[in-house]
């Protein structure tokens, strides 16, 4: 008998889950997602990919405002009996009587090796604080924030110049086969799950616009993973003259910084900054309400001279 599931996701990242458990053969008789919101400067509606992959592929999709106290959701699922509700970045948190529903579970795809990076930004975090490895956690979801049983995890190492753009597609990739071998495993009885280490627990919280300025005090080093990991959003950005500067690409130096933090150094058409006992070299710069350019551009339309102080 076909295994019937559930399948609640919104983002880019919760697709190749959606695709390989149909291409798997897995029957999906509903997918929830979030409501349909205006986005971008021109606050078009727009669907989420989840939504737009579902459609595609033929697929019934509702989305509750609300799943909590929702009766007439509560009866559609209870109608389907799902053996498993699948979650992947749904954005809403599960109900007890959601969790207690279906044979095994409601299965969670987490973008972290759990019980590190519990939290909405695992990803984003994961760069920023330097990992060099990460991975994807399948776990049985109960009341608190990613604290469930961990079923199976898979590692990835985080390359040098990954950032928070090229990890999620790879991690969703690895992510969705995980949960095909998790469901398979459930089905045969294979998988006993493991409790995780709660002491061991680190958090990968919402990102807010503030994680996106540039501290000087921090190490150049310190600078660029934060940059790499706050792709797209909040970046990583500083002031000038009063208005915001962000940072699209510069690199750690090996040398000892010379520069107090947040000086400017002007050296020909190179544009360094002091940052804790080390120097940062600012490449390509986007100041507020301008194009993407160059440190060389910068420096000729800008003129930065020496000794001024980013961030003041």
């Amino acid at each position: 008998m076909t295994c019937e599931l559930v399948f609640c996701g919104t983002p880019r990242f919760a697709v190749p889950t959606l695709e390989k458990l149909i291409d798997a053969g897995y029957s999906v008789p509903l997918v929830v997602t979030q409501p349909d919101r205006p986005r971008g400067r021109g606050m078009e509606v727009t669907l989420s990919p989840v939504k737009e992959a579902a459609l595609r592929r033929g697929l019934t999709v509702i989305q509750p405002d609300t799943i909590k106290n929702n009766e007439e959701f509560r009866r559609q699922l209870e109608t389907i009996r799902p053996q498993a509700i699948i979650v992947v970045g749904y954005g809403r948190i599960i109900p007890q009587w959601m969790i207690d529903l279906p044979q095994f579970g409601n299965l969670n795809l987490h973008a972290s090796l759990l019980p590190k990076y519990r939290g909405a930004a695992p990803i984003q975090w994961a760069i920023a604080n330097g990992e060099s490895i990460t991975g994807v956690t399948t776990m049985r979801i109960d009341a608190g924030l990613d604290t469930g049983d961990i079923l199976l995890q898979r590692e990835l190492p985080i390359e040098a110049e990954d950032t928070a753009v090229t990890l999620s597609p790879k991690l969703a990739e690895i992510g969705a086969n995980l949960m095909i071998e998790t469901l398979r495993s459930l089905e045969r009885g294979e998988i006993t799950p493991r409790t995780q280490s709660h002491s061991q627990a680190t958090l990968a919280p919402i990102l807010k616009r503030e994680d996106g300025r540039i501290d000087f005090t921090r190490s150049a080093s310190e600078i660029i993973n934060r940059l790499r990991g706050f792709q797209p959003w909040p970046g990583a950005y500083t002031t000038y003259h009063g208005r915001t500067l962000h940072v699209q690409k510069a690199r750690p130096l090996e040398q000892d910084s010379r520069l107090a933090p947040g000086a400017i150094a002007i050296e020909g058409t190179r544009m360094l900054v002091g940052c804790a006992a080390t120097t940062l070299e600012l490449l390509e710069l986007q100041p507020e309400g301008k194009r993407v350019m160059s440190a060389r551009d910068f420096i000729n339309g800008y003129r930065p001279r020496t000794g001024e102080i980013l961030g003041e």
